[in-house]
Parts: C-alpha cells; structure tokens; sequence
C-alpha cells in the first residue's frame, strides 16, 4: 500500500448522527447513462455547473450543453457527443457533494467513467478530461466502420460459460466478453458475425436472455486497438497527476494513484474489457460503506445490488435525486 492510499483509508467524509465516520465511494456511469435534459436543473440552479457547462463548450469549441439540453436523442447518442456530455453532468455533481461537505475516499467508473473519476481525485484537468472524452468517442467510433461491429448483452449465464462460447463463435467473427457488470450481466462485442453467432449459441445454452445492442462499435474489444494507440498519443499531450484517492481501474480491478499507472490503464481500457465486478469488490474491500453514483442513471446501483445486496447505494442525477441523498445520508449510521 503506497503512503498516499495509507492516507486516503484515514481520511474523513462525514459522520452521521454521531456515528462512526464512513468512508465513501463514488461512482461514476459511462456510456448508454445520457438522456435529453441531464444537467439542466443544475445548470438553473448552481453557479458551479454554469462553469463546467461553460468551461466545456469552450474546451471542445462547440456547445455540448445545448446537445445536453436542447439537442435530439440522436445528437446526443453520438459517441463523440455523449462521452464529454456525460463526464461534465458527472463532474457537476461531484462538485456539488463537495460544497455540501461529502466528498470521496475512494472512487471507480464504468468506461467513460473513469475518466470523471481522475477529474474527482484531481488526476485529470476538467478540460484536458473532456476533450480526451469526445476524442474517444471519435477514435472509438472511426475504429471498426459502422456495420461491421455489435455487441450484446447476456442475462443468467456465468462468465466462464460466455467466454467458452465467444471463443468457439470467434470461428466466425472475432467476438468476446467485454463487460463484467454484475453477476448474471455480461456484455460481449466483435465482428457482427461472430456476435451473432454467439447470441445463438448462449440463447441455446440457456440464457434468459441474449439482445443485441444499439450502440455503433464493438466497445472494449480488440478491435479498438487502433483507438487505444491515437489515445496513448493524446494521453502523452496532458498532464496527469497522482490520484488524490485510490480510483479502482476498469482493466484489473487493482487500486491506483499513480499517475503513470493511471496514464497506462486508460489506454489499455479503450480495446479490453472493463472488469466492473472486480472494481467494486476492490472499493468493498478498501472499507467503502457507502456508494454513490454521481451522473445521469441508475444503472450503477443497480449492477452494485447484483453484486452484493448489503451495499448501500444511492444517486445524484438531478436535484430531486440530490435532496434524497441528502436526506438518506443524515440517516445512516
């Protein structure tokens, strides 16, 4: 354990009623989160998500938040739109946790999210984050040309079972598991044949259900190696810094701060697969008692019940959903 996670585990979020101090973990959604609106009562009401909204729109030299508030579902559902859109809502609640005293010991994010997670911990600029974000949307997307990609989600077949059978379907199309969710949630991607393939076969070997998705690349797969290398070029134009906390990474699961590590995890998380069980486990482990998903969704929360009932989770996507954290926080103990 490196001195400055020693320290993190000792640092103070809040104490509730008088009760043991709890330490916290945020966690922040990637991409399929976005809806037409998010951001919109924070933009209304707080003068630090003007900033953010602002601050992106001239960072990115378009303005993401007319996409976030008055844009189409379309507009919106592009890669290169949702990535940045999403990291600056995500952002903005962070920040406003913070001016009501809570803030993280410790924090993870599905994909994209990781990205919203450095900018928490102070590894990542705001700015540099959300112009690397539409960056990889665009990389990702120029990856594999429209048409030739998919993925899928798998329901009620464990891992082990899924990643035998993308392997046998490969045959046919490159394919193979790219999102361990949550148990009984499993995503793969590849070559549309062989994603197609697969979907057959696990559908025959008994899941409760195999869909395929309507996103616009095999996300997390191999097939993003060329993203991941125009990423590492970008990555090499900003400055990271150590992580104020540990953040859980997508690509193993393992606890970092390092800036180096970090740098070399969000390349390899473009083109492998994000192994978002392990990331919680690895926030359980470290003492999170309380989770936090900061951005628009639940999905998240959802995924944490899967994995361990006894976790107490809660969201921030919008004031409604602030007052409740609020309130559910004063309680706990």
């Amino acid at each position: 354990m490196t001195l400055l996670t020693a320290l993190a585990a000792l640092s103070i979020t809040f104490r509730v009623n008088g009760a043991d101090i709890m330490k916290t973990a945020f966690i922040f959604p990637g991409q399929g989160a976005q809806a037409v609106g998010m951001g919109k009562d924070f933009y209304d009401n707080f003068d630090v998500a003007k900033k953010f909204f602002d601050e992106a729109d001239d960072s990115l030299g378009y303005s993401i938040k007319k996409i976030c508030f008055d844009g189409s579902e379309d507009d919106l559902k592009l890669t290169a739109n949702t990535q940045p859109a999403i990291l600056v809502v995500s952002v903005i609640v962070n920040e406003i946790l913070k001016s009501e005293g809570i803030t993280a010991q410790i924090a993870g994010g599905h994909s994209l999210g990781e990205y919203s997670a450095l900018v928490a911990a102070g590894s990542l600029k705001f700015r540099d984050a959300v112009v690397l974000v539409h960056k990889r949307g665009q990389f990702m997307q120029e990856a594999v040309p429209v048409g030739e990609g998919a993925m899928a989600a798998i329901l009620g077949l464990d891992d082990a079972t899924i990643i035998k059978i993308c392997a046998e379907a490969s045959e046919l199309g490159e394919v193979q598991a790219v999102n361990f969710n949550c148990p009984g949630q499993t995503v793969i991607a590849g070559k549309i044949a062989g994603v197609e393939a697969a979907v057959e076969k696990l559908k025959s070997t008994g899941a409760k259900k195999a869909v395929i998705l309507p996103v616009s690349a095999p996300f997390h797969s191999t097939l993003m190696a060329p993203a991941a290398k125009k990423l590492s070029v970008e990555l090499d134009k900003v400055e990271l810094h150590d992580a104020a906390f540990p953040i859980a990474a997508n690509v193993n699961g393992e606890l970092e701060t390092s800036a180096e590590d970090i740098k070399n995890n969000l390349v390899a998380q473009a083109d492998n697969p994000v192994k978002w069980i392990a990331c919680v486990e690895a926030m359980k482990n470290f003492g999170a008692e309380i989770f936090i998903e900061c951005g628009p969704g639940k999905t998240l929360c959802g995924f944490n019940r899967r994995i361990d009932k006894k976790i107490r989770s809660l969201n921030v996507e919008n004031i409604n959903s602030l007052q409740k954290t609020l309130d559910a926080l004063k309680n706990f103990g």
